[in-house]
């Protein structure tokens, strides 16, 4: 490598049960040490996360959880993977955002001396963003080989994305050609947003669900159940307007549930228990 080196780099991979750096946990590990002097050592382990692979994850990685049963876990790896990188600095593919974090949480879940800290991190994901540009005059030049003259003139940019649009449907003919597939491929990640922030998620039922926070993960129902000042909180804080336009419509169909649910249960009581109810109603 054109690299100088001052001590061991070590570039790594982690395959894990999911997305979520504080819950998932590593399926498989890979490292790569380079040593000031240009010799290299391979280190590759399944391990046993302990936790269920999630669906996506599985389907991504093809790594099932039959495959890891009888794998050590991180616990019983940790010392010979702590080894293994020594003080190396460390780097990776949008490790600093994933990979990196991952592995610190892996070693501080079990207490192990093992320190994240005192070492470089590279990540190969931002250098490639910083150098290639990401532009509309990037992707222009990419794939129409035409260089843009009147950038930001609104009606010229316009073209010029449908042009690229037209040439990446050409280039790519494995690629979608329906609306509805290509709006979920173009969507970044696999999250299901509900709004353009990313702040409010989507069951596969339906149910809108909190996407940050405590309550990540968590329906907006079940949130208003527990803690039902969250929604004034969110009301009051400084969310794009459109988010809150969501949530204030889920919380108006949560509310009609509710009122559809007590009418049904009242359609049901017998003569006696609604007049109980008047009297109770009268006595307040």
């Amino acid at each position: 490598m054109n690299l100088s080196l001052t001590r061991n780099f070590v570039m790594l991979d982690l395959e894990t049960t999911g997305l979520d750096v504080a819950k998932d946990r590593i399926i498989e590990i890979a490292l790569i040490k380079t040593t000031p002097t240009g010799e290299q050592s391979e280190y590759c382990k399944r391990v046993n996360p302990t936790i269920p692979i999630s669906k996506e994850s599985a389907e991504i990685t093809g790594i099932t959880d039959e495959m890891v049963a009888t794998e050590p876990t991180f616990e019983q790896l940790a010392d010979e993977i702590a080894a293994f990188i020594g003080d190396a600095d460390l780097g990776g593919y949008n490790s600093n955002k994933f990979d990196i974090p991952v592995l610190a949480e892996e070693f501080l879940r079990i207490s192990h001396s093992f320190k994240i800290n005192d070492r470089k991190f590279i990540d190969v994901q931002n250098i490639f963003h910083k150098m290639e540009q990401r532009t509309l005059a990037a992707a222009y030049q990419f794939y129409c080989k035409e260089p843009m003259e009147n950038a930001h003139n609104a009606l010229y940019d316009t073209k010029v994305t449908l042009d690229v649009f037209k040439a990446q449907l050409e280039r790519y003919p494995d690629l979608a050609k329906s609306i509805p597939e290509l709006a979920d491929f173009s969507r970044q990640g696999n999250q299901e947003w509900h709004d353009f922030a990313g702040r409010l998620g989507k069951t596969k039922d339906g149910q809108v669900t909190y996407n940050f926070g405590k309550h990540k993960g968590k329906t907006v129902a079940d949130v208003a159940e527990s803690e039902p000042g969250y929604f004034g909180w969110m009301m009051d804080a400084d969310f794009p307007l459109y988010t809150k336009q969501l949530l204030r419509e889920e919380m108006e169909r949560i509310k009609q549930k509710r009122k559809e649910k007590r009418e049904d249960e009242n359609s049901n009581l017998s003569i006696e228990d609604k007049l109980a109810a008047l009297q109770n109603k009268f006595k307040k």
